[in-house]
């Protein structure tokens, strides 16, 4: 017995403003059937005993301890820049005239 009607497939299409010809309702009442007998699968499955999870393996972070390392100077970073001023990349106006 199917899970979904093709009357409720049409409600759902009227809902979302499509326009389903007869043969995609006839398509569309088998697909969703399956999609929703799979479900149903997964709930018989599902128990209160078992804690829900993100990946089917445990993971731990992988990141590095934050520690302070020396940086570049002022000096040392502007050292290649093309142009500087002030103490500052001088990059050319990429807007018009206003400030």
């Amino acid at each position: 017995m199917s899970n979904i009607s093709r009357d409720e497939i049409a409600h759902l299409a009227k809902l979302a403003r499509m326009n389903v010809t007869e043969e995609e309702l006839d398509l569309f009442v088998g697909r969703l059937d399956q999609v929703l007998n799979e479900v149903a699968k997964v709930s018989e499955v599902a128990s209160d005993d078992i804690p829900p999870m993100t990946h089917a393996v445990a993971l731990t972070n992988a990141f590095r301890d934050d520690e302070v390392r020396p940086g570049l100077s002022q000096e040392e970073a502007l050292s290649g820049a093309p142009a500087v001023e002030d103490g500052r990349f001088r990059v050319p106006r990429i807007l018009g005239e206003e400030q």
